[in-house]
C-alpha cells in the first residue's frame, strides 16, 4: 500500500499541516499545526510572495518535527474550473484524447494552458451517455504551488481540488445517507467554496471570493481600529479592554454575515433551479469562519435548513501528546488538510 502524504493546506491566511496514520480501526492524528501568513501573501488563490510561503512551510515542518517529505496540496479559486459533462460512451483508453477535445467547449482557458483531469461518475445515464466530472487548473498556478513545496525541500505527490479534499474528509467523519443531498460550505479567509454532494458524488461546486477577511475589514473600517484589533474583535477578544461597545461589533458581524449568507444562498438557488428531484437536507460549515455564530444563524435563516459546524476529528483518533483543546478550537479549518492527508502518491 502506498504511503500516505502529509496534507499541506496552503490557505490565504495560514498554512496547515495534517499527518494521519491509518490503522485497523480507522485514522489516528499524529500531527497538526498552523502557521499564519501575512495578509496579501496569497490573493484569490494566487501566490504573490513565494518566499513568505516557503518560509512558513519550513517553520511549520520544523515546529512539528515532521520527517515526511511527501505532501498532498490543494488549489482553489478562479484558476480552477469544475464542470459536470456528458459524452458519448467509449472505451476507457479512448477517454483521455476525447477529454482534451471536450475541454475546449467547456473551459474558458486555452487547453494548452491548463492541467486536465476527469472522473467518470455514471458510465451510462438514461440517454446512454457517460457522465463525468471535468477538472481544469491553470498550469501556472499549479506550477507556483508545486514550486513553493519544492523550495521548502518537500515533494508534491498529489495536487487535489480543495472542494474535493474537504468532501473526502467529511465523508470519513460523518455517516451520510446515499439519498441525502448535503451542502458543504468551506469558508476560508478570502475564498469560500460551495460543494453540493449526494451519494459521494459532487453535483455542483462553486468558489465565491468572500470569506472571513470581510469581517475584519468591515470592523476595521467602521470602528477605525488596526487590522490586529479588528481580528481580535472578530474572534471574540476583550471588547471592554479596547473601550468598544460589544453590541457595535455584533451589529457589524451580523451585517457581514447577511451579505455572506446571501452569496451562498444565490449559489444554492441556482443549483436548485437547474436540478430536478433534489431535496437538500442540511448544510455543513467548515473553515475558520464557520465558528462565527452570526454566520451560522444567517445561513439557517436564509436557507431554512439545519446548519452544523464540521468537526474534522469526529472519527479521527487523537494521537498521544497532542493538545486536545487546540485541536478542538481549530477543527473546522482542518477539514481540507485532513482530506489531503488521506491521499497517497499515485492514487486517484
Amino acid at each position: 500500500m502506498a504511503k500516505t502524504c502529509i496534507g499541506l493546506d496552503i490557505g490565504s491566511s495560514s498554512i496547515k499541516a495534517v499527518q494521519l496514520k491509518k490503522g485497523r480501526s480507522g485514522y489516528e492524528l499524529q500531527a497538526f499545526g498552523m502557521q499564519p501568513l501575512v495578509p496579501q501573501t496569497i490573493v484569490d488563490g494566487t501566490i504573490m510572495d513565494q518566499a513568505a510561503v516557503v518560509e512558513a512551510i519550513r517553520a511549520l515542518w520544523s515546529r512539528l518535527r515532521l520527517k515526511t517529505k511527501d505532501v498532498a496540496i490543494a488549489i482553489a479559486g478562479h484558476s480552477v474550473i469544475i464542470k459536470k459533462i456528458a459524452v458519448q460512451q467509449m472505451r476507457p483508453d479512448e477517454l483521455p484524447n476525447q477529454i482534451r477535445y471536450e475541454a475546449e467547449h467547456h473551459i474558458p482557458f486555452s487547453k494548452d494552458d491548463v492541467e486536465l483531469d476527469y472522473h467518470v461518475v455514471t458510465p451510462a445515464n438514461a440517454q446512454g451517455q457517460m457522465e463525468l466530472v471535468l477538472v481544469a487548473a491553470k498550469k501556472e498556478v499549479v506550477a507556483d504551488y508545486t514550486q513553493v513545496v519544492r523550495d521548502a525541500s518537500l515533494s508534491t505527490q498529489v495536487v487535489d481540488v480543495a472542494a474535493f479534499a474537504g468532501q473526502n474528509a467529511y465523508e470519513v467523519n460523518y455517516t451520510v445517507d446515499a439519498r441525502e443531498t448535503i451542502v458543504l460550505i468551506t469558508v476560508g479567509a478570502a475564498i469560500s467554496n460551495i460543494n453540493i454532494v449526494r451519494g459521494g458524488v459532487s453535483l455542483f461546486t462553486r468558489d465565491v471570493t468572500i470569506g472571513g477577511n470581510a469581517y475584519t475589514e468591515e470592523i476595521q473600517k467602521q470602528l477605525g481600529v488596526s487590522a490586529d484589533e479588528a481580528e481580535a474583535y472578530k474572534v471574540g477578544g476583550s471588547h471592554e479592554e479596547h473601550g468598544v461597545v460589544p453590541q457595535e461589533v455584533e451589529r457589524i458581524m451580523e451585517g457581514v454575515a447577511e451579505v455572506m449568507a446571501g452569496e451562498f444562498q444565490r449559489s444554492l438557488d441556482f443549483f436548485l433551479a437547474t436540478t430536478a428531484d433534489t431535496n437538500v437536507s442540511r448544510i455543513a460549515l467548515a473553515g475558520g469562519t464557520a465558528k462565527v455564530a452570526a454566520l451560522q444563524r444567517a445561513i439557517e435563516r436564509r436557507s431554512r435548513l439545519p446548519v452544523e459546524v464540521v468537526d474534522a476529528w469526529k472519527r479521527v483518533a487523537i494521537g498521544p501528546g497532542l493538545d486536545k483543546a487546540y485541536l478542538a478550537a481549530h477543527s473546522p479549518e482542518a477539514l481540507v488538510g485532513v482530506g489531503l492527508a488521506l491521499r497517497a502518491a499515485n492514487d486517484k
